[in-house]
């Protein structure tokens, strides 16, 4: 592990020569003249001094670990052997990390993440596994270090969840969670089913960025219906108690969001509003793509044939990704949340 070899593949000179160059930019009197363009250049020098400063730290952390490996040679202490394997596959895994994180380059990328999962074919077997998604994404979620925010949940008729959707809070939420959008497929022998028969369910996982405030979508005031409803489910501090939930509707496009996990109707009704710009937003740059290339078959019904990743519990245990041909044999982890490999041979193929 050579980080100088990093360090060059990063361009972390190049950062720093850039950021040097927006700081005098913004040294300039008439500089916030432009809001666009000087909140662009701003968001760019924080991305910049955020990568700087984790490489910065990488190689703190990568010279006490040669001090330790050091001190231990000087001293024949093989007590110190397990912690210096420990910090290297700690410091193996950060800088893969960061080497993903290169190809995490769109627009929105940096930001947090909307995602949604909705039961599809399967009746209560369906609402069982969307359950089981949102544990799998939470439990990722958890490893990221990001925070999760329930701000709508649907209790299914039975078990499980029809639909639920969160709020994934940490840098590069929605660019990791992007790859993730799709139909998933469960094949297992079913707890609802008294015979021991197997089924296939499905779930549909939606993916949307957070879109700043800054970001301007024109939406006009009469082509919203508001309508306020009692909290419930997981999602609810104080279910059944006020009708502080909101629901949003877009007349002109038939979009439905809505929120329920703040005690108050404002708080309910800025968080649905952001969910509603994202869709809208999602909308234009699906119809931009379809003009230039019919890329609506990304977005299908959660049934058969459409799946972009299959969990097969019974008879055999296999997590195999159709996109890109991963499987991972170890289905416990998998639900407990380790998905990177998934998203990061996905994230490469997006740009090979």
């Amino acid at each position: 592990m050579q980080l100088k070899k990093w360090g060059l593949l990063f361009d972390i000179e190049g950062a720093k020569r850039e950021v040097e160059e927006i700081e005098k930019k913004m040294s300039v009197p008439d500089f916030w003249n432009d809001l666009k363009a000087s909140q662009e250049l701003s968001k760019r020098a924080k991305d910049l001094k955020e990568t700087i400063s984790e490489y910065n730290s990488l190689v703190s952390d990568w010279e006490n670990l040669n001090a330790l490996v050091e001190l231990g040679l000087e001293e024949n202490d093989e007590s110190l052997l397990q912690e210096v394997e420990q910090e290297y596959r700690e410091l193996n895994r950060r800088l893969k990390d960061i080497k993903i994180r290169t190809l995490l380059s769109g627009k929105y990328d940096r930001g947090n993440a909307i995602l949604s999962i909705h039961a599809g074919a399967g009746g209560t077997e369906a609402q069982d596994w969307t359950e089981m998604l949102l544990r799998m994404y939470t439990r990722w979620a958890s490893h990221k270090g990001y925070e999760v925010e329930i701000v709508d949940y649907l209790t299914g008729d039975d078990a499980g969840i029809k639909n639920v959707a969160v709020m994934v809070k940490g840098p590069f939420a929605y660019g990791y969670l992007k790859c993730e959008a799709g139909v998933h497929r469960l094949v297992r022998i079913s707890p609802f089913d008294a015979a021991g028969r197997r089924h296939t369910s499905f779930a549909l996982v939606e993916v949307l960025p957070e879109i700043d405030d800054d970001i301007s979508i024109s939406i006009k005031p009469d082509d919203l219906k508001i309508d306020t409803f009692r909290s419930s489910g997981a999602g609810g501090q104080h279910v059944n108690k006020t009708e502080s939930a909101i629901r949003i509707t877009h007349i002109p496009t038939g979009i439905i969001v809505q929120c329920q996990s703040e005690r108050s109707q404002m708080s309910n009704k800025e968080t649905a509003m952001k969910m509603l710009k994202a869709k809208l937003m999602d909308l234009m740059v699906k119809e931009q793509k379809e003009k230039i290339d019919d890329l609506k078959g990304q977005y299908k019904e959660a049934g058969w044939g459409n799946q972009i990743r299959s969990y097969i519990f019974q008879p055999y245990t296999l997590v195999k990704d159709h996109r890109t041909n991963v499987e991972i044999g170890n289905v416990s982890a998998v639900m407990d949340g380790e998905i990177d490999e998934f998203i990061n041979v996905y994230l490469r193929q997006l740009v090979s």
